[in-house]
């Protein structure tokens, strides 16, 4: 699954390979031994307000499930920034075979409706927690 990223924004920062995100400031505590070069691809530092934005494509890892959220949580513990968490799904029908699975306190992206978020319930709408 391709997702945009919006490259020229002066506040976001894709992190798109390893190399990046072993470099980036908002990493620097993060334990790099268990970063695998295929494991987390998707990752975008959003500077002005310090959050590591996590994606997860559902062809690729599942949904970001109570346990894949623990994971990532635990993977970028040391991290300075906030941690965003975000599924993608080709369309809102593959999503629905996922509802039931998917973490609150996340965010769900759909490629046929790319302008749209939807917010799995929490205290905050696109935010860490």
């Amino acid at each position: 699954m391709t997702i945009a990223i919006p490259h020229r924004l002066p506040e976001v920062e894709p992190l798109l390979d390893r190399v990046d995100l072993l470099r980036a400031e908002a990493c620097r505590g993060v334990d790099r031994s268990r970063l695998s070069p295929d494991g987390q691809k998707e990752v975008i530092h959003h500077i002005t307000k310090n959050w590591l934005i996590l994606i997860e494509a559902v062809t690729s890892h599942g949904p970001v499930n109570p346990k894949r959220r623990q994971e990532l949580a635990a993977l970028f513990k040391g991290s300075t920034a906030g941690l965003v968490y975000v599924t993608t799904f080709l369309s809102r029908k593959a999503m629905g075979k996922y509802l039931g699975d998917i973490s609150w306190e996340t965010e769900v992206w759909v490629a046929d409706a790319p302008d749209h978020m939807i917010h799995f319930n929490g205290e905050r709408f696109l935010g860490p927690y």
